[in-house]
């Protein structure tokens, strides 16, 4: 059950109506007229269409204004309820990666080797980025076309950033491993994975289909060096 919260961002009371009329209490004294509560939503729901508007319009093209309206509450509530606009942003972007994004997390924890963990990735991503349902391509990509701030600009950089790094690291492994030659280029490697899944990101959006970006994946993946160690 998600929690229920009234417009003004409190939490909803679990008590029953108000009662409309005054009561007088045991020393004679009258109750006054509460007032009327603020209707209630459900917070899971509103950051979920939050979420969708940021993944179809970026940060920056979508304004509190836009936002209010598609989560159908008023500004006070969104500010109560979720802090203001960068703050809904932040909190969108780390639903977005538990429930959209975690494909590249979850390739690169299960998968034997760097080349397996890049495939699976762009496979992945293929699928995920044109998917019916929702916006095309990645929220962490999209999201940061054209942004001024460089607070949000910057930390959707770092969490990019933060995947090639992961790559580079599993690539090294490899290296030392003997499934990858000595002389293969880790950063230049993982920065291309990191080209691959941004451009297909970007195809997405402009209307290439799952079975385009697949073969995109798969001539991404034939530039990987090989040693006769590796039989995957």
């Amino acid at each position: 059950m998600h929690p229920m919260v009234n417009d003004d961002g409190t939490a909803k009371a679990s008590t029953g109506p108000e009662v409309a009329s005054a009561r007088a209490t045991g020393d004679g004294k009258a109750r006054t007229r509460p007032r009327g509560r603020p209707r209630s939503f459900d917070r899971e729901t509103a950051l979920e269409k939050a979420l969708l508007a940021f993944w179809e319009h970026g940060y920056e093209a979508t304004s509190v204004s836009d936002l209010t309206r598609v989560m159908d509450i008023g500004a006070p509530s969104l500010y109560a309820a979720f802090g203001d606009k960068r703050s809904l942003f932040e909190e969108v972007v780390r639903v977005y990666g538990t429930r959209y994004g975690s494909f590249t997390e979850r390739a690169l924890a299960e998968e034997p080797t760097a080349r397996d963990a890049v495939e699976r990735t762009l496979r992945e991503a293929a699928t995920a980025y044109t998917e019916p349902g929702h916006p095309h391509g990645c929220l962490v990509v999209h999201a940061a076309a054209n942004c001024s701030n460089p607070e949000v600009e910057q930390s959707l950089r770092d969490r990019r950033n933060a995947n090639i790094a992961a790559f580079e690291s599993r690539i090294r492994a490899d290296i030392a491993a003997g499934v990858l030659p000595p002389a293969t280029d880790a950063a230049a490697l993982a920065r291309h994975t990191g080209a691959m899944i941004q451009g297909m990101s970007q195809q997405a959006r402009d209307g290439a289909s799952r079975e385009e970006l697949e073969a995109v994946a798969e001539i991404a993946l034939s530039i990987w060096p090989r040693t006769g160690t590796h039989t995957g």
